[in-house]
């Protein structure tokens, strides 16, 4: 099976899951380092999470995937929290992020440089309106490589 078919067969095992107990689904990745396999699950919910949310899930997940079986290879199941520089993977996420620090980076140059950290000002489905120093960049979403919070020091 491949990899975008793995994704979505464990999303939708786990999904029902973890928003009947008020989790959300960040991202799901499953990729191979060295000789290993790792398929890790980030979840979060309101206040956060913790070490016992991430081992009742896993429980969850591990049954699962037994039963269902997507995976031929053998692999490690990581459930963690996306931590503090958390990605920007779905349009409300990156909703959920105006107000916030955050870091950009763009498939091609905008205004001659394709990285952005700053304050997200806007989001309107289309456009990323970031505050670095004192400028403001207007970024089209579909330019957009990656996205994530960032921490301020």
């Amino acid at each position: 099976m491949s990899i975008p078919k793995i994704k979505t067969a464990v999303e939708e095992m786990v999904q029902p899951y973890l928003s009947s107990n008020g989790f959300e689904l960040v991202d799901i990745e499953y990729v191979k380092e060295g000789s290993n396999y790792f398929l890790r699950i980030f979840v979060d919910k309101e206040g956060g999470i913790d070490i016992d949310d991430c081992g009742r899930i896993s429980e969850y997940v591990s049954e699962q995937l037994d039963k269902n079986d997507p995976i031929s290879d053998a692999y490690f199941l990581e459930v963690s929290s996306p931590g503090a520089e958390r990605p920007l993977k779905k349009d409300e996420d990156v909703r959920k992020a105006v107000g916030k620090h955050v870091f950009l980076t763009t498939y091609e140059p905008i205004s001659g440089a394709k990285e952005f950290e700053g304050l997200l000002l806007s989001f309107d489905g289309e456009n990323a309106v970031v505050r670095t120093g004192k400028k403001d960049y207007t970024i089209p979403y579909t330019k957009v490589a990656s996205a994530r919070l960032a921490i301020v020091f």
